[in-house]
């Protein structure tokens, strides 16, 4: 098993429907029209020299290596630069062109090192390659260049060094900042031979704005760039393609690797969702599978105050199905249940589901997608049939209005939000409705049209006064609204929005938005062509999540803006699988493919399958789960990579609902805050140590590959496996490909999914059937799933939290670029160094007003409970408003948080919380108690990984 090869054509793809016939080194080749010679080139396998070019970026032509000579035209013209037409007769190797490639590859080389064989780069070069490509044996101008040999290299970035005596100034690096990220960190500094690349203003690349997404290092033709891994470890020897565990956006990348040691992951070019591009996170935060705190040995105890003893897996396994048997017998079999994980494969969710129903015999079945983004299930299968999204990434390329609403894809969903960084520099105009600045508002190159600084908890009200203006300016497209949607429900709801109370006027203090800036917003969506509307966790983690949801899609169906390229309504997935983890039946009223357990013919589909008789009554979600165990009538809970005791909200809650239990079994990498209360742990296994899929935001399927034995010793599929079996029942499968052939013929909108698939076309988006056997980029073309589409009324309710004199401001949460969820993963990287603690947002104002200095101390006061973290002073919350992000647990920010929950789902409103800010003198009684739990914590994980 080698290295997986890309080939580099050294300028991008052109998409024309009109082709072009030319001859290239006496061989005819037919190519779109507006092609590079280079490109056309490598289509007939003809590499020509570079240095400067990639397909990764646009045509630059500063090298002068790849230069060729076409018949009737004067001179040696670059080949990335110059088009092909109809008959050219393009030469790219005689004496001319190599006496002049090897003249430009002296230069080159007389001002750069010679420790090739002890150059981390030696043997994947390009300008080692390239040398030897032109014949280079001798350099006439000796090898003492002077120019900037004796620079000093930059280590300042936790995973790349930088080390400018072997640049050779191609732009390459800062070309990749500006065109693939969009960050524009990086320039070309001073002229002539002082030329040199610079971060900034001449800083650091760490205290640059560098966000370490790896573009520049990637693209980096020599050592100047290079990952620290590389340099410590070697240059690797094999690789294979597998998707990122980290967002829902999804990436593809080539884990390389030596023996089973990995050396750098690097973005696929072939991946669908990020051609080629990467974050932080998934480029360079692998290094917590290999941490020194991860468990790989199970561990029982009898009470949680009682020391872990580690043991073997059958004594584990026999234990926990022990005690699971005992609980059901003396409790009853509603006594149990599971809550499974976004983090895990597809095949791994759906057997945690599958153990709760044919086995334990129950649907007590629940997940983290439930509490981000159940709301968008619900909500858009009432309004369009389907509980998901409705394009592919790519379609953002042909938006031309982008409504971005509860959502910072920048820190959240990095890859995606370069691209729509791109269409914006393009022309594409952006609507921000946000409570908080965020950086798409205002960043280089790029401005929101409007942002509308909204009060959190205000969404359906803003929402209501857009689809007002719409609706009273005649703004609809009523051609698309009489033939795609059901007309009474439209009418209801046009004549419910057109009241004056949904103004934006009326409305204006409700939601602190100008009506002017609203009028103008509604206006852009409508009438500014094709508009896609993303949206995050800022819609859905409300008590009206769902109908915020419906909201958005009135809008999109009112103006004809779903079901074609460019539009749509598309949320923004957290987690790498909160899509699979809904689609795999994870919720305790539906089976994979969101069908209801109480339906009998799918039921029986079911009951034939797994060979047992299905309880038609839902099961508990979570927050009934901890609500039995407090009322005595629930105790057991198997808990598949997930820490409900820091993600989840009203902390104290599910901490009782815990401890009240009689065997909690946490199966995870790390002693979690939920493993506090556990009486069982079983290790997990990472992404890099399995076999599955993953589905990311955009419905789309894509192999996760192992490619190093699990530290643990099983798979997490494997380990449920085993527990069945010890309950009694015979799962039996040996590759995850043999459970998602099971998924396939039980699940209608995964019908025609295999890993066979999947290996052939890459990745497939769902549904994937008869009808469309390699998948659906783009749905409802023709019609909606539920045949028209269909219009909600959605009154504006606000929610039971509110602000008053004890309580006075509102705050709302979310995430930042270089961590991740809970923080489990990345906090065991290199990314603390960007982020060592979640700090709190505050206006100046209402700083001053409490004597709040930026860096001091806070106290943080919900009616739910109260915690402490450091202030940090900024203009980004508006008056009124606070934030924090919530990636260390020793901020405890779920400790404020309240009960409040999504009207249908249940999805907790994470985003409106009422506080009050005071000085503090530090930590508070229960964070300096974690803080030691968390000190002996560290030390059994210390004697565990001895």
């Amino acid at each position: 098993m080698g290295l997986v090869h890309e080939i580099d054509y050294g300028t991008k793809p052109v998409q024309a429907e009109k082709l072009v016939a030319l001859t290239i080194d006496g061989v005819t080749v037919s190519v779109p029209e507006g092609t590079s010679v280079m490109r056309a080139a490598m289509e007939i396998g003809t590499q020509i020299p570079k240095l400067c070019a990639t397909d990764m970026l646009d045509s630059f032509g500063s090298c002068r290596l790849c230069l060729v000579e076409i018949e009737g035209r004067a001179g040696t013209p670059a080949s990335c630069t110059t088009p092909v037409a109809e008959g050219m007769v393009v030469h790219t190797q005689n004496e001319r062109l190599g006496k002049i490639r090897r003249g430009v590859m002296e230069l080159y080389i007389s001002d750069h090192p010679l420790d090739c064989l002890t150059c981390s780069a030696n043997g994947n070069c390009e300008l080692q390659d390239m040398a030897g490509a032109v014949g280079l044996r001798d350099v006439r101008y000796g090898y003492a260049g002077e120019n900037h040999l004796a620079s000093v290299k930059d280590g300042s970035n936790p995973y790349f060094q930088f080390d400018p005596a072997k640049c050779i100034v191609c732009s390459r690096c800062v070309r990749a900042c500006e065109e693939v990220q969009g960050t524009f960190a990086l320039t070309i500094a001073g002229r002539g031979f002082e030329s040199k690349v610079s971060p900034g203003m001449e800083e650091s690349f760490f205290d640059s704005e560098c966000v370490s997404c790896g573009a520049c290092v990637q693209a980096c033709p020599t050592a100047t760039l290079m990952e620290k891994s590389v340099i410590e470890i070697g240059q690797p020897e094999h690789s294979k393609v597998t998707t990122c565990a980290y967002c829902g956006v999804g990436c593809s990348f080539k884990v390389e690797m030596r023996g089973e040691q990995v050396v750098r992951m690097v973005p696929y070019k072939d991946g669908k969702a990020n051609h080629g591009h990467s974050c932080v996170k998934g480029r360079f935060a692998f290094g917590y599978a290999t941490h020194r705190d991860r468990i790989t040995k199970p561990m029982i105890r009898a009470r949680i105050t009682d020391p872990w003893r580690e043991v073997s897996w059958d004594e584990a396994i026999a234990h926990t199905a022990s005690e699971f048997r005992r609980i059901q017998a003396a409790h009853g079999k509603d006594a149990v249940g599971a809550i499974t994980s976004s983090r895990c494969t597809n095949e791994e969710t759906y057997l945690v589901q599958k153990l709760v129903r044919a086995v334990f015999g129950n649907n007590n079945t629940d997940t983290c997608a439930r509490v981000c983004h159940s709301p968008t299930g619900y909500g858009l299968s009432q309004t369009f049939g389907t509980s998901a999204g409705t394009q592919d990434f790519d379609s953002v390329e042909h938006a031309d209005v982008m409504l971005l609403i509860g959502a910072n894809p920048t820190d959240g969903h990095p890859v995606f939000a370069s691209r729509m960084k791109k269409r914006l520099r393009e022309g594409a105009k952006l609507i921000v409705i946000d409570p908080r600045r965020i950086d798409l508002v205002r960043t280089p190159h790029i401005e929101a049209a409007i942002h509308l600084a909204i009060r959190p908890g205000t969404n359906v009200a803003i929402l209501s006064a857009l689809a007002h203006v719409i609706v009273t300016e005649n703004l609809i497209d009523a051609d698309y609204v009489r033939e795609r949607c059901e007309t009474d429900a439209f009418a209801d709801w046009a004549e419910f929005v057109a009241h004056e109370s949904n103004s934006p006027e009326a409305t204006a203090a409700i939601t602190g938005a100008a009506p002017a800036d609203v009028r103008a917003a509604a206006r852009l969506y409508a009438t500014g062509g094709n508009a896609a509307i993303y949206y995050g966790l800022g819609v859905t983690e409300h008590s009206q999540g769902t109908t915020a949801v419906m909201a958005l899609a009135n809008l999109a169906m009112a103006t004809g803006n779903i079901g074609h390229v460019g539009a749509g309504v598309n949320p923004l997935r957290g987690q790498n699988n909160v899509q699979g983890s809904c689609d795999m039946g994870s919720f305790p009223h539906e089976f994979t493919g969101y069908r209801h357990v109480s339906t009998p013919d799918v039921r029986a589909l079911f009951e034939r399958e797994w060979g047992v008789t299905i309880d038609p009554e839902p099961g508990l979600r979570i927050p009934n789960m901890l609500d039995a165990a407090i009322d005595g009538t629930f105790k057991g809970l198997y808990i598949q990579g997930e820490d409900i005791a820091q993600s989840d909200p009203d902390i104290r809650h599910i901490t009782a609902g815990l401890s009240a239990m009689e065997c909690v079994v946490v199966q995870d990498l790390f002693l979690n805050e939920t493993a506090q209360f556990a009486h069982v742990f079983l290790p997990g296994s990472t992404f890099l140590e399995k076999n599955g899929t993953f589905t990311n935001a955009e419905r789309r399927i894509q192999r996760v590959r192992k490619v190093m034995t699990p530290k643990n010793g099983y798979e997490d599929w494997e380990i449920t496996q085993l527990l069945a079996r010890a309950l009694g029942y015979d799962m039996n499968y040996h590759h995850p490909s043999e459970i998602m052939d099971e998924i396939a013929r039980l699940t209608p909108t995964f019908a025609n999914v295999s890993f066979d698939l999947l290996d052939r076309v890459g990745s497939v988006q769902w549904p994937c059937n008869e009808e469309a056997p390699e998948g659906t980029p783009t749905m409802h073309i023709d019609h909606f799933v539920r045949g028209q589409g269909r219009f909600f009324v959605t009154e504006y309710v606000p929610t039971d939290e509110k602000v008053g004199p004890r309580f006075p401001l509102l705050l709302t949460t979310g995430r930042i670029l270089s961590q991740y969820n809970v923080g489990a993963q990345t906090r065991r990287t290199e990314n603390s160094a960007w982020h060592e603690e979640d700090l709190l947002e505050i206006h100046p104002h209402d700083a001053e007003q409490r004597g709040v200095t930026d860096g001091s101390w806070v106290k943080l006061a919900s009616r739910a409970g109260e915690t402490s973290l450091r202030a940090k002073i900024t203009e980004r919350v508006a008056p009124g408003v606070v934030y924090t992000t919530f990636h260390h647990p020793m901020t405890m920010a779920n400790v404020v948080t309240t009960e409040y929950s999504d009207w249908a789902t249940n999805c907790p409103e994470y985003k409106v919380t009422a506080v009050q800010i005071s000085p503090s003198n530090g930590p508070t009684e229960a964070q300096r108690d974690y803080a030691e739990l968390g000190r002996r914590t560290r030390r059994i994980e210390a004697v565990a990984a001895e």
